[in-house]
């Protein structure tokens, strides 16, 4: 078309709308159902995969398109209604049609024409807007090919072109094919693309009768189609022919050409028929035929007639002068005064124009440029108009035109100017703030944004769109909302945060909106920013809204995660907060579990389990202690894991094991572990016996601040029977109601766990079969408590008691699975280099056949002793299950505690009371003349089971017939000896016992004790030996020893013990044996109170029985000997022996590996050694009196004392050896060549006994005869085995002239040197004279003796000097 300057002008994609006319406007209800219906049918598509977009450490998953939003923005510009500041979307010209089957078409046009007139012109209807006064009536002859004649319908086309011309009238013939539905043929519909879903048109048509209007969307479409001509058809009277019926009852606009294919299947008016069935392909041309036709014929060269007219007014305008334009203005506009209407009144948006005012004729030139291409022309018309309205104050008027300026400005070809976008703020500013029409301000908005957008102007887009949102409209604001934070997303550097923050506030609209599946994907497109970050509220708050919007849904796994979510991290929330989010969980969990009730148990976040806590306990739970008797402690869930004493429990039983397995441990021996937890060894399969319980301790772990409530708590187990008698297996069974007789179950009916609290659930499996038992996991109901009721008065704070809490009724039933994670492998290097974990199989136990089962009850035990007291007690030993019990042993790392007396006590006890004042020990009442001279005895160690190669810490417990049957129980004696060493001991037991019947898969059994001993001081003994001087004894043997024993009372007087009475002194030992006591004093009882000590000496003389039996000699102090040979007196000192021996023996270990020196001269070494060894053993037995209550009470006991060597000092109990505080490091090259083991100087003093025997005192007469002879007699005896050469030599002077002065000098007569031979064991008597010459006191002990072992050169030769100084007194008569 050509412009006002006869420029040739192009238009590119014109699109022309055809609507019915409507004779009333929109109303604002309809228009926001139809947007918001717009909006929910929009959803994301299904599958469509979203974009990722990659922003710092985002990586965020966000749907590259909103249809949703292109949608409503379609479907508002479309609804708008006209208005009266603005011609776009005024109808331009107007179709009238007629069917050829009319009886007189001529007679219709004439009427629709008129009617056409009177709608627009008389005052009775402001709606719809016309663009100018002469609209442009195009008529129509509508011909339907299969029905009418064509030749008629050429002839009344003949008539309309006389009457219309040419240009204004058209013959449409269509429907050439018959309708044929019966057909399955599917005929692509040609109307889909046309029609327009969701326009407002759901009034009635109008008969034969439709409007063209050309009407701007102002929807810029990226392709560069700008103007549509929207249609409308409007009817006042019944329903029109042409209207497209929708069930739905939202009727759909009739694009013109649809109307016409659709006249014959109006009647059938259902959605499912496609349009069009009738048309051919002809059909279509003649259809795009018709619409050229009338947009080249008709429409343009109308509108171009109207833009020069309105052009001429134009430049006529401009040609006046200013003051004379205001004049003309004032004549053209009748010198109106402009008429406030009540819009203004209430928006002043200034005045109202009358429409033929020349301001008006300015914008609809610019309005029709703009509708046809011509931008430029528009740009410079709406811009004067611009200035016409803002001189006027005309806010409106004005506001538009700057709108429509800018849109102008851009779209211009080339970009002559830049977008004024300041255009656009003030035009937003005045529809909002000053005019209060936000429809208007909204459209101004999303153009504005559209425009930012395409110029990457994102962050005054994003503004722009934020400024606009309001309370008047949830939808609008959402949907900008989203937008912005799709601007946010897009920029250079996107911004996820206020992208995030933006999409919550378009998520929490849309709920307000009631678009719940729009405000779910808002918040979940949000979540990913949140999640993970550190902002646990916002989380909180996003899944809490997530939570809600998809149970709304009915989502409910959704649901049930987003809460889930909100439970289990650590929450930040208040109580009251977490209360109500723990409710929601649980309702929305109940709905979602009653949807599927057959499936499967869901898997409950809460309570926390810390499954590598669990612990495993196979066994009955202890029976506490009922008055005397008290259970043995054994093992209970209640006891701390306390890995250095389940080694030393191992140690106990692999040793145990060992010596009934005759010295090896079996290949399949597996320790017995009662309660399995994270420190102990899980590796294999743990055993657990039929009918018994297995208890499995979970720890629970309450995250939140309100108390939860656990009801119905039970483990989920699975089970596989087996016989392992037999070799088939049975088949698995799962946890069901009838297996109660394969596994029993216990419930914990409430189990409540207050906020915040880690609490421990105790629950029990009962064993009924044999065969592989699962445990899987804990099934229970989660509920919560009501909050802050008042319990029985209890204040709520104070924490809830069980059983008396309320329930708020809302409990869902589920499980959590029990998934332990085994030790980190760390073998292999392998292993080391990767991660591997080894199993964990606590929870998968084996449950095999029937066995023993026995508890231990100990009477009148003691708790505190003194140090070697003797305390009699009981131990009850019952079989509690079905099958009888025998191989019971008790092995503790301390054998010397206790005894069950050897096999010479007397089996047959008193009853426990009867110990009361009794003595422990088996007496004999002595005779008065025997006391101080010793009482012997004798036994032999296997009787006491010492010396038996066994191990001496595995104890035989003497049962009566070996066997416990089922059901019964039987009391032994069992004396406990308090331990030498004062303090607190721990003395642990391990009682093992097997059944009659040998199993597969458990051999034995063991039970274990840990008996807690407080010692307090008592005695300390100091022994020496040494070799008497007296040659012969009673019975002439040469063999005699001196015995001291020093008695120390070192108790302190706190323990009430007043004074201690020695009551006896026994002796045992192989080889020697005491003779007699040899005290001074003629007390008989020797009594030490507190700090005092006492002094006892004893003669001791060797055996005759050189047996293997040992001998034992009691000095009785009091009226009752004690018999040492009998238990439990004999028990101890063997148990003392034989650790004594254990402790030395370790000691001499080391020095074995000197192998390499000459056998003979070991033996030799060990004949001198042995001169100068004892083995004498000094049992000392007291009595010590104590007051306590007011009631004297006698305690007993012994002490032990080892001699080994003359000379050497014993002690009780061995003292403990300072060490020094640093020690230096010293660094020495070991010497190739052992050195071989000399004997020391006192070893072989030892070799030979001397004695001198001579008178005391000699009288002689000195005048009579100068020199003065005195025989003496040298006894020498040899101690050792062996033969002795010996030599002795008188001529030894001393040599200090100190002893001169003391003694004197003297001379040995006759032969000065001697060489003797004795043999082992000889004694030989040697006479010599001494020689005096003054009277005085004489030493006589100067001979120097000197000895060899036979076979050896002089390699060991030593003097042998005299212990004591032999003295005589020469007297002159």
């Amino acid at each position: 078309m050509r412009d006002p300057n006869n420029q040739l002008h192009i238009i590119k994609n014109l699109k022309i709308a055809v609507n019915n006319i409507i004779t009333h406007p929109p109303q604002p209800g309809a228009i926001r159902k139809l947007l918001h219906d717009v909006v929910s049918v929009s959803q994301p598509a299904e599958g469509l995969v979203a974009n990722v977009i990659t922003a710092g450490d985002y990586d965020l998953n966000i749907s590259a398109t909103t249809p949703w939003f292109e949608s409503y923005r379609e479907c508002f510009l479309q609804s708008m209604p006209a208005s009266d500041h603005e011609f776009l979307n005024h109808y331009v010209a107007c179709m009238l049609v007629v069917s050829s089957s009319e009886p007189d078409p001529v007679e219709q046009f004439l009427k629709l024409s008129q009617e056409q007139h009177r709608i627009q012109h008389s005052s009775e209807y402001s709606y719809p807007k016309w663009f100018i006064p002469n609209t442009l009536k195009y008529y129509v002859l509508l011909h339907d090919v299969s029905t009418g004649e064509e030749q008629r319908a050429d002839s009344i086309y003949e008539e309309m072109k006389q009457r219309y011309g040419t240009q204004g009238c058209y013959l449409l013939k269509i429907n050439s094919r018959v309708s044929n539905r019966g057909a399955d043929e599917q005929i692509p519909d040609p109307w889909s693309q046309y029609l327009q879903k969701n326009t407002i048109q759901n009034q009635d048509s109008y008969e034969d009768y439709t409007v063209v209007s050309n009407k701007s969307t102002d929807h810029l479409i990226s392709d560069g189609v700008d103007s549509e001509i929207k249609d409308g058809l409007s009817n006042n009277f019944k329903t029109h022919p042409l209207q497209l019926d929708h069930p739905s009852g939202s009727l759909d606009s009739t694009d013109y050409m649809k109307a016409s294919t659709s006249l014959q299947d109006s009647k059938k008016s259902n959605s499912g028929t496609p349009h069009g069935a009738c048309l051919t392909l002809t059909d279509h041309d003649r259809i795009r035929q018709f619409i050229q036709e009338f947009t080249f014929r008709g429409l343009l060269p109308h509108i171009e007639k109207t833009i020069r007219q309105l052009n001429d007014q134009l430049i006529s305008r401009k040609g006046l002068s200013r003051s004379l334009f205001t004049a003309t203005k004032k004549w053209f506009s009748g010198s109106k005064v402009p008429e406030k209407s009540i819009n203004e009144l209430k928006n002043t948006s200034g005045l109202l124009y009358p429409p033929e005012a020349p301001e008006l004729q300015i914008r609809k030139m610019a309005d029709l440029c703009f509708l046809v291409q011509h931008y430029e022309l528009a740009y410079s018309c709406y811009h004067t108009a611009k200035k016409d309205f803002l001189n006027d104050q005309a806010m409106l008027y004005a506001a538009g035109a700057l709108e429509m300026a800018a849109v102008s400005a851009f779209l211009q070809p080339g970009a002559p100017r830049p977008y004024p976008a300041h255009y656009m703020e003030t035009a937003i500013q005045t529809y909002r703030d000053i005019c209060k029409n936000m429809v208007l301000a909204e459209r101004c908005v999303l153009l504005s944004a559209e425009i930012l957008k395409s110029q990457s102007k994102y962050s005054e887009a994003a503004a722009l769109l934020i400024r606009l949102t309001s309370e008047d409209s949830d939808l609008r604001s959402a949907l900008l909302l989203e937008q912005a934070a799709h601007c946010f997303i897009n920029m250079k550097s996107p911004m996820v945060r206020k992208f995030a923050f933006h999409m919550i506030l378009a998520g929490h609209r849309f709920s307000k909106a009631g678009q719940k599946r729009h405000a779910l994907r808002c918040y979940c497109q949000a979540m990913q920013v949140y999640k993970g970050k550190g902002w646990s509220l916002a989380e909180d708050h996003i899944n809490f809204t997530i939570g809600r919007q998809s149970f709304t849904l009915r989502q409910l796994d959704n649901a049930v995660s987003a809460f889930r979510h909100i439970l289990i991290n650590d929450s930040k929330q208040p109580p009251a907060q977490q209360g109500a989010f723990l409710r929601e969980y649980l309702y929305v969990y109940k709905n979602a579990a009653q949807l599927s009730p057959d499936g499967p148990l869901p898997q409950l976040p809460l309570p926390y389990i810390n499954s590598s806590a669990t612990r495993v306990f196979f066994g009955h739970d202890r029976r506490p202690a009922e008055g005397e008797k008290q259970a043995a402690t054994h093992v209970s869930l209640d006891q701390e894991y306390d890995s250095e004493s389940s080694q030393q429990w191992k140690e106990l039983e692999e040793q145990v094991v060992s010596v009934i397995n005759k010295g090896t441990i079996p290949s399949n021996f597996q320790p017995t572990q009662f309660c399995l937890n994270r420190y102990s060894d899980n590796s294999k399969f743990p055993l657990a016996v039929i009918e018994e319980p297995i208890t499995v301790e979970v720890s629970f772990r309450n995250p939140l601040k309100v108390p939860l409530l656990l009801t119905d708590l039970s483990l989920l187990w699975k089970f596989q029977p087996k016989d392992f008698s037999a070799k088939h297996d049975g088949e698995t069974k799962e946890q069901g109601t009838c297996d109660e007789d394969m596994v029993g179950t216990e419930a914990i009916a409430e189990f409540l766990i207050n906020s915040e609290e880690t609490k421990v659930a105790r629950l029990k499996l009962f064993p009924h079969q044999t065969g592989e038992l699962h445990i899987l996991g804990v099934v229970y109901n989660l509920g919560s408590v009501q909050g802050a009721v008042s319990l029985d008065g209890i204040d709520p704070s104070v924490g809830l008691q069980t059983g008396k809490f309320v329930s708020n009724g809302l409990s869902v039933r589920g499980r959590q699975d029990l998934e332990i994670q085994g030790p980190r492998l760390n073998n292999t290097k392998e292993e080391k280099t990767s991660i591997k974990y080894g199993p964990d199989r606590r929870l998968d136990p084996i449950i095999t056949e029937e066995m023993p089962l026995l508890e231990v009850f100990f009477i009148n035990f003691p708790t505190g002793l003194l140090c070697g007291e003797i305390r009699k007690a009981y131990v009850e030993f019952v079989n509690v299950s079905k099958c009888p019990l025998t191989a019971l042993k008790v092995v503790s790392k301390h054998p010397e505690f206790f005894t069950f007396g050897g096999n010479t006590a007397v089996l047959t006890p008193l009853s426990p009371s009867a110990s009361e004042n009794c003595s422990a020990y088996k007496t004999v009442v002595t005779d008065p003349t025997s006391v101080r001279t010793a009482l012997l005895s004798s036994a032999s160690s296997a009787d006491f089971g010492v010396g038996t190669g066994g191990s001496p810490e595995v104890i035989q417990v003497p049962l009566p017939d070996a066997v416990l049957l089922p059901g019964t129980s039987v009391q032994l004696p069992m004396w406990l000896r308090g331990p030498d060493e004062e303090g607190v001991h721990e003395i642990n037991f391990l009682f093992y016992y097997e059944g009659i019947k040998k199993h597969s898969k458990m051999c034995h059994r063991v039970l274990r004790h840990t008996a807690v001993i407080c010692t307090s001081r008592s005695l300390h003994i100091r022994a020496t030996v040494c070799r008497s001087n007296a040659l012969g004894d009673e019975e002439g043997r040469g063999d005699n020893m001196l015995l001291f024993v020093d008695v120390e009372n070192i108790n302190t007087s706190e323990t009430g013990v007043k004074e201690f009475h020695i009551v006896q002194v026994s002796s045992n030992s192989k080889h020697w044996k005491l003779q007699k006591s040899v005290n001074i004093s003629g007390d008989k009882d020797t009594k030490l109170a507190s700090r005092e000590k006492a002094k006892l000496c004893f003669k001791a003389v060797r055996c005759k029985n050189s047996a293997e039996n040992y001998t034992f000699a009691d000095i009785v102090f009091g009226n009752e000997q004690i018999i040492s040979s009998a238990s439990p007196c004999a028990d101890f000192f063997f148990q003392s022996l034989s650790s004594e021996f254990k402790r030395t023996h370790v000691q001499s270990h080391t020095h074995v590996s000197q192998r390499a020196v000459k056998q003979s001269f070991d033996e030799t070494v060990r004949l001198i050694q042995r001169c100068s060894e004892v083995d004498l053993n000094i049992v000392v037995l007291w009595k010590a009196y104590v007051v306590e209550d007011n009631k004297q009470l006698i305690l007993e006991g012994q002490h032990h004392v080892a001699l080994n060597t003359v000379g050497k000092e014993a002690f009780s109990f061995p003292q403990k050896q300072e060490l020094p505080e640093t020690v230096l490091l010293k660094f020495f090259r070991p010497e190739n060549t052992p050195v071989p083991p000399r004997p020391t100087p006192e070893q072989l003093s030892n070799l030979i006994k001397t004695s001198l025997h001579y008178p005391e005192s000699f009288n002689h007469s000195f005048h009579q005869k100068s020199l003065c002879l005195v025989p003496v007699t040298l006894l020498l005896s040899n101690c050792s085995q062996a033969v002795v050469d010996v030599m002795i030599d008188l001529r030894h002077k001393p040599t200090s002239s100190e002893a001169l002065e003391i003694h004197g000098s003297f001379t040995w007569l006759g032969q000065t040197q001697y060489k003797l031979q004795l043999k082992g064991q000889e004694v030989y008597s040697l006479q010599l004279k001494a020689c005096f010459v003054h009277t005085g006191v004489y030493n006589l002990g100067t001979p120097r003796v000197f000895a060899k072992l036979v076979d050896q050169v002089t390699l060991f030769e030593t003097s042998q000097q005299n212990s004591m100084p032999a003295l005589i007194i020469i007297n002159n008569i």
